[in-house]
């Protein structure tokens, strides 16, 4: 099957469920992915039974980070071997915000590279504080992101940016660099919302979805843990992160209106756990339950 006919296959199947499993499941199950960042550290021991042990947890598709490197492109192929899908990954943000860098990949072999492997979403993952220091900065990340949107999509590739918490700080007058993002990506430039730091940046991930209605392409599941201080832009510990259904973050509201505004992948994640495969399992678990 060609890419561009899976792509409008896989986002109709999210329309297309039953009755029955509409009003007793959650959407997206039928296609829920993992952020294989969660899994670095297993990963980084034992990378094909890692990727073994994500296929009989239940998960349908993964998302991998660090690509274009041989790890990256080890990780699609091995979650394709265990019957999980491929759709998007995290790359190298420097190949668009600096690539002059010395050992920076070039965006145009990652987005051949990108089509070999048959991806349809790529993700900038962060942004260096060099790059955000002020409103002019997150302009300028903006302006290139744009300029490399147009380049994505001429690949038939869904650029995308996502978010951590510092997005949302008030800076000059009061505007965030998230304002700066929404106000400036074109319409070829997309959100992968993580619902973690939207609600640790002090906003309601629900509200923001439907304010971004049909410009986020994917959705990080991510429960803060119960009693978190918010809006709060400095360091977390690790235990800020927490299990799907044991945090403070209601998923089932978000995933429904997800479905409702567009949003055509969820992949569950977790920074930081000191038993990373159990986690997965957890959350998966919960919402499975719902």
């Amino acid at each position: 099957m060609k890419r561009r006919s899976f792509i409008i296959n896989s986002g109709g199947a999210l329309f297309s469920l039953p009755l029955f499993a509409r009003t007793q499941n959650l959407p997206f199950l039928n296609q829920i992915g993992i952020q294989l960042y969660t899994l670095r550290k297993p990963i980084s021991v034992d990378l094909p039974s890692t990727i073994k042990e994500v296929a009989k947890a239940g998960y349908k598709q993964v998302e991998p980070y660090g690509f274009p490197s041989p790890q990256a492109v080890t990780m699609i192929k091995r979650a394709r071997e265990n019957g999980m899908q491929v759709h998007s990954s995290h790359f190298d943000w420097n190949a668009v915000l600096h690539p002059k860098r010395k050992g920076v990949p070039s965006f145009k072999k990652i987005l051949e590279l990108a089509n070999e492997l048959e991806l349809s979403h790529l993700v900038v993952p962060y942004l260096a504080e060099t790059d955000r220091g002020n409103i002019d900065g997150y302009k300028k990340v903006a302006e290139l992101l744009n300029q490399a949107a147009e380049k994505a999509a001429d690949a038939k590739i869904q650029l995308a940016y996502h978010n951590h918490a510092f997005e949302f700080q008030p800076m000059e007058d009061g505007k965030t660099g998230y304002d700066v993002f929404i106000e400036s990506f074109s319409t070829k430039m997309a959100f992968e919302l993580d619902v973690f730091w939207v609600k640790l940046g002090g906003v309601d991930p629900v509200t923001m979805i439907k304010k971004l209605k049909g410009r986020v392409s994917q959705l990080h599941l991510k429960d803060l843990k119960k009693n978190t201080k918010v809006p709060h832009f400095g360091k977390v510990t690790p235990d800020t992160f927490d299990e799907i259904g044991d945090g403070m973050i209601k998923m089932e509201p978000i995933m429904k209106v997800a479905q409702q505004s567009g949003v055509v992948h969820c992949h569950v994640e977790q920074d930081q756990s000191p038993s990373p495969l159990k986690s997965i399992r957890k959350s998966l678990n919960y919402l499975k339950s719902k």
